[in-house]
This record gives structure tokens, C-alpha cells and sequence, in this order.
């Protein structure tokens, strides 16, 4: 394997750092790249792995492989194609915790986080598995006398996805399953911070069966994802990250002719009112807030107390205060690492923006040490109140344990607040009252929406259907917009003629007789 193996403890002191290959024609592919980045457990600093930065040759051979297998495959039994992905999850099953231990030793989440992550990818998959009755096709007969007109949904082609780091095995499966179970092919660039358990994803997918060069691998950064975008022979992109990456991808993809989707940047908010059982409302959106160290586009870093419910901002500060920050592989830590220096210097200065621009500071995370992992980058839960909307801790997604909090008297108040906000990924509101839940759910401008539900992600067989900032191109993951996204939908209007007859004379108009 060109991965460190899972069974490794996280801890364990590495004799030599493995190289992390490309993916190309099912096969381990040695980069001759001269440009490689480290990939470290932000618990330890330990470096775990070396990933390549992709040759511009190497990505040409990815997508060319993956379009000379495009040929054979878009041919393949559905039933062939079902049976594959009904192997792959019960592979996906069988290794879950091999896949969590690789996304908490290079990302840091918990382990238990990182295993509910593997099952919200497995969802998807299990959803891939139905391929032979997602992709049916409609027919009308005798449209039109002896006519009949139907639809087939057809694959594009070779198809590319960009995930970010924050879900390594989710986010590619919100991509390649249901692209692939459609008949089309693939080039995936994982992130380069934590690409070991996508790699080991994408070994699984191989050993369920997946015939050589359908589903390819390539690292990198910005050169890269522009190659993506550029080539000819990809018909269609998708992208889940920032905002001003995916504004990039979801632009130069389009402009090169082809599909996209951009999945983007968030500032999510979680509606509290006095009537809302108390327990539940606060232990869901703390969880929502904190956990994996904020570093979810769907996390609720904005809490709006309404009316009575403000009385419950010092209980809030109180739990938070209580959560324990550790390691990821520590199964008692309610929240771990960041993901990089980088990223924590980040979330620092933005806190200290918040600071600096007039909001109260309640709970301070920063400069927080674990007892035997100093060198983490560790952040403890952060909370402000009187925030302003003009605040940058408001304004900017801190992607860190930070939560905002906003108080206004009425439930009106409160949507018109959300609403003025530019970004619409997900919202949630807390109540036992159902016209106050219908009231939010209708009046709301945000694609996702929990009620009582802290991280309003749907299951798969539900579109991910952000809004506004947060997205780009109309038809998101999941559900049936990625079935259409990655079909291309065919309409054929046919009649057959008997042998012997002789028409009906020459017709000049548009009217089908």
C-alpha cells in the first residue's frame, strides 16, 4: 500500500514517512513530481505521510485513462454497476474504523466523529446502490398518433471533484458514487492536508470490483484544480469548499463549457426560543457549534436567542466551558485539534478582531494546552456576545470553535436577521411550538433547514441544497439533483412506420399528424 495502514496506532513513531501515490488505471501511480507537501497530525506535529503536488503530465494521463475507460463502462449493466456498489458498502462497512483512524490522525477529529462521518459517506453509497432504478427513464406513448416520446438519462463522460479537508471520506463520497453508479468516469483531487483515508476509500472502491481506470486520483493545489477546469475532455466539476475557491472552480469550469457545481463557505444560525426544551436545545447546538473544532460548513457558530431564551446565554458559556479538548484518538475529548497551524493563527485573529471591533469576549479558547500534546494546535470553545453584524467574527467563517451570539426580542426579528445575512447553507431553529416551526421554515431564505435539528445535513437520498452564497450551479449532491447533474438527460421522439405504408402526402408545418 502507498498509505500508512490503519492498523498503525496513531501514535506510533513512523521509521520512514510514506509517499502517497496517484491513483491512475487502478493502479498505484509513483509521482515524478519535485513539489511535496507534508501531511501532519495536528495533535503531534508528527509528519505522517508526504503527498505530490501533480505534474501537469500526470493529470493528462488521469483524464485520458479515465476517458478511454469511459468507453466500456458507460456500456455496463446497471445491474452490473448495482452489484459493485452493493460490494464497495459492504467494504465501506467492514472497515469503518480503519477509515476513522485515518481521518483523526491527519484531519483530528474524534474518533467518534470521524466514524459518523464514514456513515454519512456510507449513505450515499448505500443510496448508489438503487443506480437501477434512480436512472430509469420516462416514456409517453402515442404523443402523437404511432408517436412516442421518451427520456433517457445518459452519463457526460469523465467527470472531476474538489473536496476540502474537513470531511476526507464524505465529501468524496457526495461525488464519486453516484457519478460512477450513473456510467460516467472520474478524476478526484482530495485535499492535500488529510488525503490518506480518501486514498484507502478509493482502494476499497477497486477492490469491490471497479474495472482499472474508472475512478482516478490526483493531488495538488491551485494548478492543478485549474487543470481540472481546463481540460477538454472533462464534462463536468464538482467542488465542495471555500468560498473563494469554489467562486474559481465553479467560473473557470463554466467558462470552459462545463458543468459545475460549487458547494461553498457558510455562516449557519440556530433559532432559540423560550419554549424549546431547554436540555435539548442546549446540548444540540453546543455540539453544533464545537464539534470538530467548528470545522464543518455546516456548523452553528451564530446562536439568536429570542425573547426569554436570552436568559440562558450563562448555561451556555457554562456547558461550553465544560467540553474537553484533546486529542482525537481520545475517546472522552468532545472536540480536537485544528487541522494546521495555519488555520488556528486563522481563527486567532479573527477572535481578536472580534475583540478589537467591540464584542464581548465571554469564553476564550485561544492559547489552550494539552498535557501531553503542546505542540497540538489546539483551541478551546470560544463565545461572544453583542455581536454586531458588521463584526468580522459575524462577517468572515471562522472555521474554528467560535460561536456568535445575537439576541433579538421577536421570532421576526430574528429571521429578518438570518435573511440579511449573504450566505444560506443551513439554518435551525429550537421550539415546541409547530406554527413557530412552519412560520421559520417557510420564511426563511436558506436551503437547508432543521427544526429541532442542530446540523440540518439531509440523508442522500435527499439533495444538499444549500443556497444563495453558500452555492453555485443549480443542481447540488445527493438525492435526485446528483442524478441529474451527472446524467445527461436524452429526449427521443420516435414513430415506426408499417412497411407498406405510404405516408399521408409532404407536411410543411410544425403540427406532428
Amino acid at each position: 500500500m502507498n498509505i500508512a495502514h490503519p492498523e498503525q496506532t496513531m501514535n506510533q513513531a513512523l521509521t520512514s514517512v510514506p509517499a502517497i501515490a496517484l491513483h491512475i488505471g487502478g493502479q498505484h501511480h509513483a509521482s515524478s513530481s519535485t513539489e511535496w507537501r507534508d501531511v501532519v497530525n495536528p495533535a503531534t506535529q508528527e509528519i505522517v505521510a508526504r503527498v505530490p503536488f501533480s505534474t501537469p503530465d500526470e493529470v493528462k494521463l488521469a483524464v485520458a485513462t479515465a476517458k478511454e475507460a469511459f468507453n466500456t463502462w458507460r456500456n455496463t449493466p446497471l445491474a452490473a454497476r448495482m452489484r459493485i456498489m452493493l460490494k464497495y458498502q459492504h467494504l465501506i462497512r467492514e472497515n469503518i474504523g480503519a477509515l476513522a483512524a485515518l481521518i483523526t490522525r491527519e484531519h483530528g477529529k474524534t474518533l467518534p466523529d470521524a466514524e459518523g462521518e464514514v456513515m454519512r459517506g456510507l449513505e450515499v453509497v448505500e443510496h448508489a446502490c438503487s443506480i437501477a432504478t434512480l436512472q430509469l427513464g420516462e416514456i409517453a406513448e402515442n404523443a402523437a398518433t404511432g408517436v412516442d416520446v421518451y427520456n433517457i438519462y445518459q452519463p457526460l463522460g469523465v467527470g472531476a471533484g474538489i473536496t476540502a479537508f474537513n470531511f476526507p471520506v464524505m465529501l468524496p463520497c457526495f461525488m464519486f458514487p453516484i457519478a460512477i453508479a450513473c456510467g460516467n468516469t472520474f478524476v478526484l483531487k482530495p485535499s492535500e492536508q488529510d488525503p490518506s483515508s480518501t486514498m484507502y476509500l478509493v482502494e476499497l472502491m477497486y477492490q469491490a470490483g471497479l474495472p482499472a481506470g474508472v475512478l482516478n486520483v490526483v493531488h495538488g493545489g491551485a494548478d492543478v484544480v485549474n487543470m481540472l477546469c481546463d481540460h477538454p475532455d472533462i464534462k463536468a466539476v464538482s467542488f465542495i469548499g471555500s468560498t473563494h475557491v469554489g467562486t474559481h472552480v465553479y467560473r473557470r469550469a463554466s467558462e470552459s463549457g462545463k458543468r459545475a457545481q460549487s458547494m461553498m463557505g457558510a455562516k449557519n444560525h440556530c433559532v432559540v426560543l423560550a419554549d424549546a426544551n431547554k436540555e435539548q436545545a442546549i446540548n444540540n447546538l453546543i455540539g453544533a457549534a464545537f464539534g470538530a473544532a467548528g470545522q464543518r460548513c455546516m456548523a452553528n457558530s451564530v446562536v439568536v436567542l429570542v425573547g426569554q431564551a436570552r436568559a440562558w446565554l450563562p448555561e451556555i458559556v457554562a456547558r461550553s466551558q465544560a467540553l474537553k479538548v484533546g486529542p482525537g484518538s481520545d475517546r472522552t475529548a468532545d472536540l480536537g485539534p485544528m487541522v494546521s497551524k495555519a488555520a488556528m493563527q486563522r481563527a486567532e485573529k479573527l477572535i481578536q478582531a472580534g475583540v478589537d471591533e467591540g464584542a464581548q469576549l465571554l469564553l476564550d479558547g485561544r492559547g489552550l494546552k494539552v498535557a501531553g500534546y503542546e505542540g497540538g494546535n489546539f483551541m478551546g470553545p470560544t463565545i461572544f456576545a453583542n455581536v454586531a453584524a458588521s463584526n468580522s467574527v459575524y462577517t468572515q467563517e471562522i472555521f474554528g470553535p467560535a460561536m456568535c451570539v445575537v439576541e433579538t426580542d421577536t421570532l421576526d426579528q430574528a429571521i429578518a436577521f438570518i435573511n440579511a445575512n449573504p450566505n444560506g447553507n443551513g439554518t435551525s431553529i429550537f421550539t415546541s411550538s409547530g406554527w413557530a416551526g412552519r412560520k421559520f421554515q417557510n420564511e426563511i431564505d436558506v436551503g437547508q433547514v432543521g427544526i429541532n435539528v442542530a446540523i440540518p445535513v439531509p440523508v442522500a437520498y435527499f439533495s444538499f441544497t444549500g443556497s444563495r452564497a453558500s452555492k453555485l450551479g443549480d443542481l447540488g449532491p445527493n438525492g435526485k439533483q446528483a442524478l441529474y447533474f451527472w446524467t445527461q438527460t436524452k429526449t427521443v421522439t420516435a414513430r415506426w412506420f408499417a412497411p407498406d405504408d405510404g405516408g399521408s402526402g409532404i407536411n410543411t408545418t410544425i403540427s406532428m399528424k
